[in-house]
């Protein structure tokens, strides 16, 4: 691993508190900016989106003037696509990041759903992969009708879930917008130049770490969704800053990148389902969701998570909107100063659901 060597036993240890600035400013939600909401996707490394609803409230956090018209429009267009993606999970990308992206996690991926789906072989997914490329080569399809056609050609419906690491799908719109969320319908994406995947791999490293960091190897493997060993020969070719966390865990970072003081005021922000920036290892170290909340966040048996609010940086009570209203109940008590803070953001986002 290159990079300018400590001084020892002075290695600058970051707090949580700092952890939890850096991911916050990365993640653009101490400021709104304005960007394109392709920019925007491209500097949080993506959004999410299993509800395709979530990505356009993650962008309406982040984003000064964003309204749905203007993703959806990128969607339709193509600037903005929705793909599997890291962790084999569904996320919105701009369309240069997808190619990268995806090739950057194809092969660990492939080796994965295989591992963990021992009644499909390797064969069975080649024939369905060239099958569904096929069957889309005229057009978009609902997965219904794919696994059908699968089915009918005698060929296994069930390894539809993986193809994805096989055929380059993505969410044809209006499936997966706003006013049509349910994600259902396929196509092939368009072509992409050759991209290596190591160079896919190292320039994902990257930009997880300009967008989460800083953070350990962990990290980063869970967040893509390949092994430690992969990241950390990537790693080992960069030009990285180190730190320690609180628990002396080491935590690499990119050169540049913001690092706020731990003092920085954090804005009131809604988030939707599974907004990112609450998940994996970067959550936990920055201690976004406190423990005792968490199983009121995240449950199995909710679809998905519960949308939140935070503040000073953290999740601090749950909202929904009801009746063309927003309503919001915070974990304990707030400060009149922070509810006053709350109300006013919840109105801002009751004004842009109307």
């Amino acid at each position: 691993m290159r990079h300018t060597a400590p001084v020892p036993g002075r290695e600058r240890v970051l707090t949580d508190d700092a952890c939890l600035r850096a991911l916050l400013a990365r993640q653009l939600l101490l400021e709104r900016v304005s960007l394109t909401p392709a920019r925007a996707l491209e500097r949080v490394c993506g959004l999410q989106t299993q509800h395709a609803p979530s990505g356009y409230l993650g962008l309406h956090a982040r984003v000064e003037g964003f309204e749905r018209a203007m993703l959806t429009d990128d969607l339709t267009r193509g600037r903005i696509v929705q793909a599997w993606a890291m962790r084999s999970t569904i996320h919105m990308l701009s369309a240069r990041d997808r190619p990268v992206f995806v090739e950057a996690v194809r092969e660990p991926q492939r080796a994965d759903w295989l591992r963990l789906r021992t009644a499909l072989s390797g064969g069975d997914i080649a024939a369905a992969a060239e099958a569904v490329r096929g069957y889309l080569a005229d057009g978009p399809l609902r997965q219904a009708e794919i696994t059908a056609r699968l089915d009918a050609d005698g060929l296994r419906a069930d390894a539809f879930p993986g193809l994805q690491h096989w055929v380059d799908l993505v969410r044809v719109p209006p499936a997966g917008t706003w006013t049509t969320p349910r994600a259902h319908v396929y196509g092939l994406a368009p072509r992409p130049p050759a991209v290596d995947p190591g160079t896919a791999r190292a320039e994902l490293v990257r930009r997880y770490l300009r967008a989460f960091g800083p953070a350990s190897a962990p990290d980063v493997a869970r967040f893509a969704g390949f092994p430690v060993g992969l990241v950390r020969a990537v790693l080992e070719e960069m030009d990285l800053r180190r730190f320690r966390d609180e628990r002396g865990v080491e935590l690499v970072d990119v050169p540049r990148a913001p690092l706020p003081d731990a003092g920085v005021p954090a804005p009131v922000r809604f988030l939707g389902p599974f907004d990112a920036v609450l998940l994996l290892g970067h959550a936990a170290r920055a201690r976004i969701v406190p423990a005792v909340f968490r199983s009121r966040v995240f449950a199995t048996t909710m679809p998905r998570s519960t949308p939140t609010f935070l503040v000073d940086g953290r999740v601090a009570g749950t909202w929904a909107h009801r009746h063309g209203r927003i309503t919001w109940e915070p974990f304990t008590e707030l400060p009149s100063r922070d509810r006053e803070a709350v109300g006013q953001e919840a109105e801002r986002l009751q004004a842009w659901y109307g």
